[in-house]
């Protein structure tokens, strides 16, 4: 083998054996600030992964981002935002993990119904008894081409509770929710049913820190706390 050849092929197992040990080094300091935080802070961490600021790593938990460096020496809560171009480096990444939370919710557990060929997806939560959730679904029932996945949160009143669980075991749950949400039919009482998923929807809600209704997501991982106008629903089903 000449020198030429030689020198390539030491050069070539450097820079693999360098690749091999990177994440190697990232994962003992992932695992330290994982161990750290998870048993000073008793916070429950989802995932960890260095910046490319300032020696930042980025910490997801169940509720929100923060920020520390490899000996999690410090915990900073706040917003990360590049200044040259401007973006919210904070924003974009909770828009990231809400589209991939998005992906993975129990739409089963949703009353489903669609308008149009229902190519856009929206999740809402909502309670029978919210006067803001009546207002939306009138706003909903005008979109063109959408399929609305709602997951009913019983959070106002014992009747919320009553309701949900009728409109639920019903014989057609979009049919009974559609009579109250948009002509004031009340819900007939029936027999409650196994399926009944609130206490599993109530807990997703907590999650999501869903604090009140009506709770709008969309699959790109844009979200409204509260009531919004059909036209600004439009215009976030239009962004990519």
């Amino acid at each position: 083998m000449n020198f030429m050849k030689k020198a390539l092929l030491t050069l070539s197992l450097a820079a693999s054996h360098a690749f091999l040990l990177a994440p190697a080094h990232a994962d003992q300091a992932t695992d330290a600030i994982k161990q750290k935080l998870e048993s000073q802070f008793e916070m429950r961490i989802e995932s960890i992964q260095k910046t490319t600021y300032a020696e930042l790593y980025e910490v997801v938990t169940d509720e929100t981002i923060l920020y520390t460096d490899a000996k999690a020496s410090f915990l900073m809560a706040g917003t990360l935002v590049e200044t040259d171009p401007y973006k919210d480096v904070t924003a974009e990444r909770m828009k990231e993990i809400s589209a991939k939370t998005f992906a993975n919710l129990p739409l089963d557990k949703a009353i489903t119904w669609t308008k149009g060929a229902g190519t856009h997806k929206i999740v809402t939560f909502e309670d029978p008894n919210c006067t803001y959730c009546r207002r939306l679904y009138k706003e909903l029932q005008a979109l063109p081409d959408v399929t609305v996945y709602t997951f009913m949160l019983p959070i106002l009143s014992a009747d919320s509770r009553k309701k949900v669980s009728n409109i639920w075991c019903s014989e057609n749950k979009y049919q009974t929710w559609n009579a109250w949400m948009s002509d004031s039919v009340v819900p007939a009482d029936v027999k409650a049913c196994d399926d009944e998923p609130t206490a599993e929807l109530l807990a997703l809600s907590r999650k999501l820190e869903v604090r009140g209704t009506p709770v709008i997501l969309f699959a790109n991982g844009e979200r409204f706390n509260g009531y919004v106008p059909g036209e600004t629903i439009k215009k976030a089903l239009a962004e990519k």
